[in-house]
Parts: C-alpha cells; sequence; structure tokens
C-alpha cells in the first residue's frame, strides 16, 4: 500500500529543488521519495539495533537470575580488554 505526502514550502524553495533535481536527472517528486525511503531505511537500522540491544540485556539478566552469571572485578576485566584490544591491533597491522 502506497500513502500520498503533502508539504508546504515556499515558492524560492520550491525553484532552486526543482533546479538541482532537473540538473541530476530526477523529478522533485523522486528526490522526495528517495530521501524519504533513507530515512526509513536509517530508522529500520536504529530500530533493529535497540532490539538487539533489548534482546542482549534481558539475556543477561536472565543469566543473572539463573544463577548463571560470573562477576569479575573491574581490573580483572581492563586486563582483559586490553589484552582483546591489542589482539585486534596486531591483526590489523
Amino acid at each position: 500500500m502506497e500513502a500520498r505526502i503533502q508539504f508546504r514550502i515556499d515558492d524560492e524553495t520550491k525553484r532552486l529543488a526543482q533546479q538541482s533535481a532537473d540538473r541530476r536527472g530526477v523529478t522533485l517528486s523522486d528526490a522526495c521519495r528517495k530521501f524519504a525511503e533513507e530515512l526509513a531505511d536509517e530508522q529500520r537500522d536504529v530500530e533493529s539495533q535497540s532490539q538487539w540491544l533489548k534482546n542482549e540485556v534481558n539475556a543477561a539478566f536472565s543469566k543473572l537470575d539463573s544463577g548463571k552469571a560470573e562477576f569479575i572485578s573491574h581490573s580483572s576485566a581492563k586486563i582483559f580488554m586490553d589484552k582483546r584490544k591489542a589482539e585486534i591491533r596486531s591483526k590489523n597491522r
């Protein structure tokens, strides 16, 4: 199903936008449609990342609730991360 979007802009903005679209070989309507589609794609990515994060947080709380969570000290975590960063850096050289 398709929807129609209408909005108002001043004549000068429309004239300039139309010239820009003409220069690119597209209609102003096509350019607006493409921009709306790009915004929608960006939002899909944001929603996907948000859902992934929610799933990870829920999994962590489930692990905590089941007693399977393992806690480590800040210093141990720092050592682990420093080693991990060094491994990644060595692969990129």
